[in-house]
């Protein structure tokens, strides 16, 4: 049985990272995830994008620095939810339910890129 190589476990978290990411962009921008379209709390999910950046090029997108930059970026994400949850950010437009629901799946997307890269660096 052929085993899949760390070269396959990175190309696969770097695009699942990627295309998670311009998701994150898209929906924040195009249609909101809290509140309307326009809506300036949207704003806050550009710290995820920073995160993603600034690790990138500090870690060299080696994969055990990717993994930590992936898990924060999850981390980044879930911060700016709670922060609009408490607030009451985005009602009526966005009830609670969704915005955990996106926010939940994009913690998803990052934490399974994480963890491919975890395997690329063949831990």
């Amino acid at each position: 049985m052929e085993t899949v190589s760390n070269k396959t476990f990175f190309r696969l978290a770097i695009g699942l990272a990627i295309v998670a990411t311009l998701m994150l962009i898209w929906l924040s921008l195009g249609v909101g995830i809290i509140g309307q379209d326009g809506d300036p709390a949207n704003l806050m999910y550009f710290a995820v994008v920073v995160v993603g950046i600034v690790g990138a090029i500090v870690t060299r997108l080696r994969p055990i620095g990717m993994k930590l930059v992936l898990q924060i970026m999850a981390m980044v994400q879930g911060i700016i939810a709670l922060i609009a949850l408490v607030a009451g950010l985005g009602l009526p437009w966005s009830p609670p339910l969704e915005i955990l629901g996106l926010t939940l799946f994009f913690i998803a997307m990052f934490a399974v890129s994480a963890w491919l890269f975890h395997r690329a660096a063949g831990k």
